[in-house]
């Protein structure tokens, strides 16, 4: 641990081929056959397992445990000085600008969230319907002017879609929403291009990282977006923590998400006998509250063990494993994956797909029960993306209803069994 007053001896360093090793990798279930099995996890996508590095950190850090800010006790101070020196990690990890804001929420719903109650009075929104709900849903929850993109049929299309609509908006301040890498399908989208884009009309762009963080570098600074939203529980951390990152003018400008201790330089009684407020102006205008310390060190000592272990090499092995996935799919005649831009699009190790004969929700748990192996069903929190994918109507069915699709997903620690286990069951249940 990089902050002064822990002891080194308090962390164990992790052997250099076991710098991304998860809490998981160990754990047994029972099979409704009869016995266990070791625990295939293939459900990153909604929660990535902790690295046990990161739970090392944690823990080290939990016998000094202080509130921060304003405190003047030793270990006060030593978790002030954890805190923001996590915010430090991951503005690095980030290749945040000078300037730049590192806010920690929950999620990146909640980062989402607080950017959309931050946004000038009549922002015009763009966001294409393929978005993730949490991307999808906040901008009209707050009233802003919003504008659905219809699905692109590749990252041109996209791009030649979002110059359209921005070129098309009136007069005053907007914002393009995009994903970095969608959650159903895992393919990568055109960020740079799009920010270009956006930024020729005067606009700005908002990153929805949550599927892209753990899986490829990210640079605020290369992309030119103005900000970026990202989930700690996707970067193998424990739940609970988030980060909102980018520009400061509209989060300055913009009330306390939250109106409280921490958020307040001055608070006095006015002559009429009211309350009034002066506000603080940087990171701390909307992290009112004790924060969430722990939660701050463990998102950035995932971003330190990503860093350190490299990109290229974590690149290398998922892009393996997923060739292994894809390849074993396409072996499985009933097997249909699910593909916005098409079949050689570049990726995450996200891979959706339905099996003919099978519903969706039985085969998760068919697989759960009879494999011990861990996926993903339903609608990913993406409906409008899922129904177009499968060709149903705009209103067909629900997360417990017939129109779904299950997802598998990896990343860090998974070892080839756990993909070829997969391959093997579904080829056996579809009777291939």
């Amino acid at each position: 641990m990089t902050v002064s007053g822990i002891p080194a001896t308090d962390v164990t360093p992790p052997r250099q081929d076991d710098a991304l090793a998860v809490l998981s990798s160990d754990v047994t279930v029972p099979l409704a056959t009869g016995g266990e099995v070791t625990y295939a996890a293939l459900d990153y996508a909604a929660s990535a397992p902790v690295l046990r590095r990161v739970w090392n950190e944690v823990a080290a850090y939990a016998p000094l445990y202080g509130s921060v800010h304003r405190g003047t006790g030793h270990l006060s101070r030593l978790s002030t000085e954890l805190f923001e020196a996590s915010r430090e990690t991951v503005a690095a990890f980030l290749g945040a600008r000078p300037g730049d804001q590192v806010l920690f929420t929950r999620s990146t719903t909640d980062s989402l969230g607080l950017l959309a109650a931050a946004l000038p009075a009549g922002t015009h929104v763009l966001v294409f319907e393929t978005e993730h709900h949490a991307a999808l849903l906040p901008w009209a929850h707050h009233g802003h002017d919003v504008a659905y993109l219809d699905a692109p049929a590749g990252p041109a299309d996209a791009v030649a879609t979002a110059e359209a609509a921005l070129a098309a908006l009136p007069e005053g301040e907007a914002l393009l929403c995009v994903t970095g890498a969608s959650n159903v399908t895992g393919e990568l989208w055109p960020v740079r291009e799009l920010a270009a884009a956006a930024h020729r009309h005067g606009a700005r762009i908002v990153l929805d990282a949550a599927q892209l963080a753990p899986h490829r570098r990210i640079d605020i600074t290369a992309l030119d977006v103005d900000w970026v939203a990202f989930s700690g529980h996707k970067l193998y951390a424990p739940f609970g923590s988030g980060v909102l990152a980018g520009r400061s003018d509209w989060l300055d400008a913009a009330p306390p998400y939250l109106a409280g201790g921490g958020a307040t330089r001055v608070v006095s009684r006015s002559a009429d006998g009211g309350v009034t407020v002066e506000w603080n102006t940087d990171e701390a205008r909307h992290e009112a509250g004790s924060p969430n310390v722990v939660g701050a060190l463990a998102v950035a000592a995932a971003c330190r063990a990503l860093t350190e272990a490299g990109h290229d090499t974590l690149l290398a092995h998922e892009r393996r494993l997923l060739a292994v996935l894809r390849e074993g799919l396409a072996t499985i005649p009933a097997v249909r994956e699910l593909s916005l831009f098409g079949a050689e699009a570049d990726r995450v190790p996200v891979v959706s797909f339905t099996v003919a004969g099978w519903d969706s929700a039985d085969l998760a748990r068919t697989l759960s029960d009879r494999y011990g192996i861990g996926v993903r069903s339903g609608l990913f929190c993406a409906q409008p993306l899922v129904r177009a994918l499968l060709g149903a109507s705009a209103t067909d069915g629900d997360c417990d209803g017939p129109v779904q699709a299950v997802r598998a997903s990896f990343g860090a620690g998974t070892p080839d069994e756990h993909v070829t286990r997969l391959v093997a069951a579904l080829r056996e249940l579809a009777g291939a």
